[in-house]
């Protein structure tokens, strides 16, 4: 069995990734994971099951970042906001589709309601299952359901606005 310091190790990327989501700054994402890290590492026990790890990592995250919004006076995430999260200006040397399409989206996620991110880097970029986004969120798995479906159609309006190409979406069969 791995180590704690090393089985955090293998989780710090996801954890950034996660933060990084939440927050909107690098600077901010880099401090909220090592206050992560710190406060796993204080715990008497660390769940030995790997998904369970990862949920209860991720929900101490979850939770500073809450913790902390709250101790400036800011919205908790899960609580729709009006005002958009600015966007970082972006600068394509080369015309590689991969690149471009990738950063029409990282734009286009950016603009998103904290509540809608969360739950997209939760599933959809850190891979987590409905079952552990809905530990983490603390909300039923339905919710996370829901929640993601709400937050993909947002995503995809927001590309749809923004892009002058429309990216390729994929359709369920029988529907136009």
């Amino acid at each position: 069995m791995p180590s704690a310091h090393d089985r955090l190790e293998a989780m710090l990327g996801r954890l950034f990734g996660y933060a990084l989501a939440l927050t909107q700054d690098r600077e901010q994402a880099r401090d909220l994971v090592q206050d992560c890290v710190v406060r796993a590492l204080q715990a008497r026990r660390l769940p030995q099951d790997e998904p369970a790890f990862r949920a209860w990592l991720f929900t101490i995250l979850r939770n500073l970042h809450i913790d902390g919004g709250r101790r400036k006076g800011l919205t908790p995430v899960g609580t729709p906001q009006d005002a958009e999260a600015p966007a970082e200006s972006w600068i394509v040397w080369r015309a590689d589709e991969t690149l471009v399409d990738r950063v029409t989206v990282r734009l286009a996620f950016s603009k998103l309601p904290s509540e809608k991110r969360e739950v997209i880097a939760l599933v959809d970029l850190a891979g987590f299952s409905y079952a552990e986004a809905a530990t983490i969120m603390q909300v039923p798995r339905g919710t996370v359901m829901s929640r993601l479906s709400r937050a993909r159609l947002a995503l995809l309006d927001v590309l749809q606005d923004s892009n002058v190409r429309a990216l390729p979406v994929r359709r369920k069969r029988g529907t136009a």
